[in-house]
């Protein structure tokens, strides 16, 4: 993968004036917790010092202690930590080749510091320490860190179900699936998933499944509740999720779990009934598709078919472009179509099943199925669905025959949990 977009994680500082200057409350105490702390660089004036200089014997040195000490292909995320015994600090740096300082934290007594910014891959540190002992006599102490070098890197990208972009702040239906898609193959599914983190409130229990060597999709047992926020995050930075591939970037997004509206399509009724909050809200004839097969380009067989199973919305096209030539059936072939716009088309299939307005199918609507797959809806309908509806609201097709909808197309809902769970790395 060609390495793109990487971050240098190296700015701030921590050119440390005086050990209470880096924390907040612990500041203005010494690390007794009473009095005023010298400010580092200057010397310990306190009558305890100079008491200890003058009726016992001369304090050691202080001791630099640096973990890991000087090390090489350190990973970015691993904190660097700076001890002292028998005196504390009083300066401290620790800069990039290019001379920005890494942020950290002094402990208040001083006698420790740990980096809290995150590294960068492929970068060289230095660490400048001086600590003082009780008689005011320096230490100095240098050491360098090498950070690894990723043979390769891959970007998550927050998607849902069909590719599209999970967006952040936005407000989605109780059957939203949370896609995680890599942009390499990832070999280390179980380091990678590790990785990935889904919170909400309130707590639900999920599950990743793994559906190619770039693509994991989340899913709890049943529908989110309505109301629930949500928090998916891809903390890959650092980790390493093939040989010599680490994760380029953490990448995070929240949402919002919308009101409850789930669609029921019943081919033995020819209905399509409409629950928000569980109430039956609106009743909608349909024709669905017309069943058989016909041959397509390269003797590929096509289904005309509406699969049962559980789909969920993916998209809203008013007009969408439709054509038979786009599931490989050419539209001067027998059930063939050249392209025509449909309007109200309310997509919930990444192969191309819709809600949509026909109204030259009205007199089938409730009685027949005539479609190549798609549920035919009269403009009223179709117009009233395609504004109420949101992405992630669930629609349950039932009683139809032929094939059932698969994962790839938007069937996530339609694999048994058993089966989900199995999908994990981690399971």
């Amino acid at each position: 993968m060609t390495q793109r977009r990487r971050t240098t994680r190296g700015r701030l500082m921590v050119a440390v004036a005086a050990a209470a200057a880096l924390a907040s409350a612990a500041c203005t105490a010494s690390a007794g917790g009473t009095g005023s702390a010298a400010p580092i660089g200057a010397a310990d004036t306190s009558s305890s010092a100079s008491a200890s200089a003058g009726t016992s014997a001369a304090a050691g040195p202080a001791e630099i202690t640096a973990n890991p000490a000087g090390a090489k292909a350190l990973n970015p995320t691993t904190p660097i930590k700076v001890s002292v015994n028998g005196g504390r600090l009083t300066t401290l740096s620790l800069v990039n080749a290019q001379g920005k300082h890494v942020t950290g934290t002094m402990a208040a007594d001083g006698t420790s510091w740990q980096s809290t910014e995150v590294l960068g891959y492929s970068h060289t540190y230095s660490l400048h320490a001086v600590a003082v002992n009780p008689d005011g006599q320096k230490t100095a102490k240098k050491y360098t860190f090498t950070t690894l070098t990723p043979s390769n890197m891959t970007l998550p990208y927050m998607q849902r179900s069909g590719g599209y972009s999970l967006e952040n702040g936005a407000t989605y239906g109780v059957g939203i699936v949370p896609v995680i898609h890599f942009d390499e193959p990832i070999s280390n599914k179980a380091a990678a998933e590790k990785a990935l983190v889904v919170t909400s409130t309130p707590a639900v229990t999920g599950v990743w499944d793994w559906v190619d060597d770039q693509d994991v999709h989340y899913r709890p047992q049943k529908y989110w509740a309505p109301g629930t926020k949500v928090t998916v995050k891809a903390k890959v930075y650092g980790v390493e999720v093939g040989p010599g591939m680490y994760g380029q970037s953490d990448v995070s997004t929240s949402f919002t779990i919308g009101r409850s509206q789930i669609s029921v399509a019943n081919d033995a009724t020819h209905m399509v009934n409409v629950y928000i909050n569980g109430k039956l809200t609106r009743r909608m004839p349909t024709s669905m598709g017309r069943g058989g097969y016909v041959t397509g380009t390269g003797g590929q067989q096509i289904s005309l078919w509406t699969m049962s199973g559980t789909y969920t919305v993916l998209a809203h096209e008013n007009p969408a472009i439709m054509s038979s030539a786009s599931f490989g059936l050419p539209a001067t072939a027998p059930d063939g179509y050249a392209p025509e716009k449909i309007y109200y088309a309310t997509k919930i299939s990444v192969d191309g099943i819709y809600l949509h307005e026909l109204d030259t199918t009205v007199w089938a609507q409730g009685h027949q199925d005539l479609s190549h797959g798609c549920l035919n809806l009269n403009y009223d309908n179709a117009s009233w669905y395609f504004k109420l509806s949101r992405i992630g609201d669930p629609v349950e097709v039932k009683n139809t025959t032929g094939p059932s909808i698969q994962q790839w197309q938007n069937g996530d809902w339609s694999v048994p949990w058993s089966t989900w769970v199995k999908g994990s790395a981690l399971h």
